[in-house]
């Protein structure tokens, strides 16, 4: 069976409302994370940040954001896929429709802070960690990763 996907780079409060919705399904019901850390500035408008989310059926399944960081690197955060979902290719469809949005920008490096749990699927996507120090983000293990795009 071939997945069929739409990737959106969001521009309406509707698209917004969708990746809202998946990040809280994933980071504050699954994970626990408090909204007050989960929901931030970046999340107010479509133009406070670079949003992408996928559906699946009209269905938001899927979501990311990126932003301008220091110089030529961009910081991307909030990659979350529904549960029912992973393993299925999107969150490398995610990172990849991230990464090109970004280059189309002019930037040429990308930072993330991952999550330990995932920094294997970030690993066998091209990022590397920018130091072995792990540190605690809402509560959880994270590692700081690079990659140029």
């Amino acid at each position: 069976m071939k997945l069929t996907a739409d990737l959106l780079r969001v521009s309406t409060e509707q698209e917004l409302a969708g990746c809202l919705a998946v990040r809280r399904e994933v980071f504050i019901v699954e994970q626990q994370v408090p909204e007050n850390l989960e929901v931030d500035e970046f999340d107010r408008s479509p133009e406070a940040c670079h949003h992408i989310l996928i559906r699946m059926e009209g269905r938001a399944i899927a979501a990311g954001r990126w932003r301008a960081y220091e110089g030529d690197t961009v910081k991307f955060q909030r990659l979350a896929v529904l549960r029912e979902h992973r393993g299925l290719g999107l969150g490398k469809l995610l990172l990849d429709g991230l990464e090109q949005w970004a280059k189309e920008l002019g930037f040429h490096q990308a930072i993330l802070d991952a999550q330990t749990q995932a920094e294997g699927f970030y690993r066998k996507a091209g990022y590397r960690p920018v130091s072995e120090e792990i540190f605690l983000d809402a509560g959880m293990p994270h590692v700081r990763m690079k990659k140029v795009l």
